[in-house]
């Protein structure tokens, strides 16, 4: 498999982003996730939206999160999609499903 069979969502699910077109993640002070895409001059995708100064921020190694998640999903036999989910017990966390 890979990374072609990855699909990674935004977090109300508007849009996906095949996770092999990904060229660059990017976490900024507010908290917004977004991702860089290959084949178009600047375009790029807010996958989370940060809340500013009001409502929970994503923590500071999520967009690094999102990247180990993508790797590990490379080494299995079923396509998959990764999604940006907010709980307030767990926090923001990176739930994967199928495809």
């Amino acid at each position: 498999m890979s990374a072609a069979d990855i699909w990674v969502a935004k977090d109300d699910g508007s849009d996906l982003v095949r996770a092999a077109s990904i060229v660059g993640v990017g976490r900024d002070y507010d908290g917004n996730i977004t991702v860089r895409l290959s084949g178009c001059e600047h375009a790029v995708v807010k996958l989370v939206a940060g809340s500013g100064h009001l409502g929970p921020h994503t923590p500071d190694e999520f967009h690094r999160q999102l990247l180990q998640v993508i790797t590990q999903l490379s080494h299995t036999a079923e396509a998959a999609i990764v999604r940006p989910a907010h709980d307030e017990s767990a926090g923001w966390t990176w739930q994967v499903g199928p495809l």
